[in-house]
């Protein structure tokens, strides 16, 4: 069976005097949007170099995204009736189903 899909993010910057930087990333699904949230700190003593703080920001609002990407199949697999062993309870596997 053959599957096409086309899902858009939308990655936004929004960075406070205090050198605060933070990112929102959206995934919209068609059926869905999901958002991941990122921040960035430059600290006092350091040069301020905005594309650093968003490049960490980016990265961090990506990874919660990803984090509540994977949650959320995880939740469409059991629903499926598919259960994953107790030793791999909390742990993420790097590619495919859990077995």
């Amino acid at each position: 069976m053959s599957h096409t899909a086309e899902w858009k993010l939308r990655l936004q910057f929004f960075e406070d005097d205090d050198g605060t930087t933070r990112a929102q990333v959206v995934l919209d699904t068609g059926d869905t949007a999901l958002t991941g949230r990122g921040t960035a700190h430059c600290h006092p003593a350091d040069t301020n170099v905005p594309e650093i703080g968003d490049e960490l920001a980016a990265g961090r609002a990506m990874d919660n995204l990803a984090r509540q990407l994977l949650d959320a199949a995880e939740r469409d697999i059991e629903g499926m009736g598919a259960t994953r062993p107790a030793a791999r309870r909390g742990a993420r596997q790097v590619e495919g189903w859990p077995g």
